[in-house]
């Protein structure tokens, strides 16, 4: 993983005030989780922070810190935007070291037109876009790319046939499914979500040959209801 270098300076105090008076200065307020579980306020220039990530993409950012002329190793954790401008608005970043492993985030990114979507009419579905490994930062990729060119109709994917190689440790578990080519009835089943993997919908990467209208009922149909009886009462007398 590529690291930059950014100025930052200890901010007095938490707060929205605060946080409104360092905005004004063109800075940005930000944080820092430690080790050891305290948080340390700061504030980096606005100008500078967009020029050293213009073009990064990818929610996690190693980044080299000069804190008050000391250098420290953080990693950019979440970046909030500003409703209206899209600019940062506050920083999160987590201190880390540069030789020991540390819990990361490692997104995938499927690769190639699988068998059954091209042939067998299938749709391929992603239920994970990303798993929680451990490795040192230095080894991090942006992204893992896995090919699905084989993968038929009915086959699915999970977690345990993922190849990271001996530098990733995975921590989300194995059994989930994070790809699969499914007919196109079962196009609506959802994989549970992945206990401590980033939160990620089910999403539809792409379809084969279309199901003919006539040849089943739309999904969520409701029979019909059934006719009324026959042979209403009539009123006494009429």
């Amino acid at each position: 993983m590529q690291q930059i270098t950014l100025k930052a300076e200890a901010r007095r105090t938490n707060g929205s005030a605060e946080a409104r008076r360092v905005r004004k200065q063109g800075k940005i307020p930000a944080a820092i989780m430690r080790a050891r579980g305290e948080t340390t306020p700061i504030a980096v220039d606005a100008h500078e922070f967009e020029l050293a990530t213009r073009g990064h993409k990818g929610g996690q950012l190693l980044i080299k810190l000069n804190l008050d002329g000391k250098p420290t190793d953080v990693l950019l954790r979440e970046r909030q935007n500003h409703v209206l401008t899209g600019k940062p608005d506050h920083l999160d970043f987590s201190q880390v070291s540069l030789t020991d492993k540390t819990r990361l985030t490692l997104n995938i990114r499927l690769i190639g037109e699988p068998e059954g979507v091209r042939v067998g009419g299938g749709i391929l579905t992603q239920m994970l876009r990303a798993v929680e490994v451990d490795a040192q930062i230095q080894d991090l990729i942006e992204v893992f790319e896995v090919d699905v060119s084989n993968l038929k109709v009915g086959e699915t994917l999970f977690v345990k046939d993922l190849k990271l190689g001996d530098k990733f440790h995975i921590h989300t578990r194995g059994e989930l499914a994070f790809a699969a080519v499914v007919a196109p009835q079962e196009e609506k089943a959802a994989a549970p979500a992945a206990e401590g993997a980033a939160p990620a919908e089910v999403e539809v990467i792409a379809k084969g040959k279309k199901e003919d209208p006539a040849a089943a009922p739309a999904a969520g149909a409701k029979p019909a209801p059934a006719a009324a009886a026959a042979g209403a009462k009539k009123e006494k007398g009429k």
